[in-house]
């Protein structure tokens, strides 16, 4: 997993853990003792999620690359747009996954939302079809802001999370965007990862509580099960650079 030292990576990773996974997590170089205790239980390395020579041979033996890394905030002077930060992370793990003989990849990207920047979002959707592209048994999880249960919230998000997991406000897409507990995403994603679940590649945050609840769903007719087949054309993947986080950006 990537973003080993980040609050969303060691909260995966913390969920991995609790469901018996063994788990090796990618953390940029020089943030080891941001690990803490999860240094002794899974194993580590650094890598730079935007040198795809600093990839090469870390997934190898893996069943499963979950990738965590990505911003929310881009820094245009410094050359960190929300395409380089989310997307090209992205793309150069895909790479990884297909090179070193890993089949499945859960991408946590975003849900859409009023308050998301779209440059963001636009980053992210490339991302999602960039591995589709490569035939990769994704599994992309578009999850909502994330808080720490306890902590202090602004009171606009504490009503969104309380009314999008009650009826019928959580019947009309609310319940896609509402900030939701990091650790109840953690689980999700760790239940998501060692399932196996193929029932369907888009997964919002209704679609995890359920996995958390009664376990891998069987198929569906959902309309948004699937995402469309990425056979788009004038994509800008091929402009980007090779060598260029979520809680990770770029080292100067």
């Amino acid at each position: 997993m990537t973003g080993g030292g980040t609050f969303l990576g060691d909260n995966i990773a913390s969920a991995l853990l609790a469901e018996g996974a063994k788990v090796s997590l990618l953390l940029r170089p020089d943030s080891e003792d941001k690990l803490g205790p999860l240094a002794q239980q899974t194993r580590w390395s650094t890598a730079d999620v935007w040198s795809p020579a600093s990839l090469r041979g870390k997934a190898r033996n893996h069943s499963a690359v979950i990738h965590t890394v990505g911003s929310l905030s881009a820094d245009p002077a410094q050359g960190l747009s929300h395409s380089r930060l989310n997307f090209v992370s992205a793309r150069n793990v895909a790479n990884m996954c297909v090179s070193d003989g890993v089949q499945r990849m859960i991408l946590i990207s975003v849900a859409s939302a009023p308050w998301i920047s779209r440059a963001y979002i636009h980053a992210k959707r490339d991302a999602e079809r960039y591995m589709l592209r490569l035939g990769l048994r994704a599994a992309i999880v578009r999850a909502p802001l994330l808080y720490a249960p306890g902590r202090s919230r602004p009171l606009f998000y504490r009503a969104l999370s309380l009314f999008g997991v009650l009826p019928p406000l959580s019947w009309l897409f609310l319940n896609r965007i509402a900030p939701m507990p990091v650790d109840v995403l953690a689980r999700g994603v760790a239940l998501l990862a060692i399932s196996g679940d193929e029932s369907r590649q888009l997964y919002y945050a209704r679609n995890l509580r359920r996995l958390i609840r009664h376990g891998p769903a069987q198929p569906d007719t959902a309309a948004d099960q699937f995402l469309p087949g990425a056979a788009d054309s004038d994509s800008p993947y091929d402009n980007l650079d090779e060598d260029l986080p979520f809680g990770w950006t770029p080292g100067p």
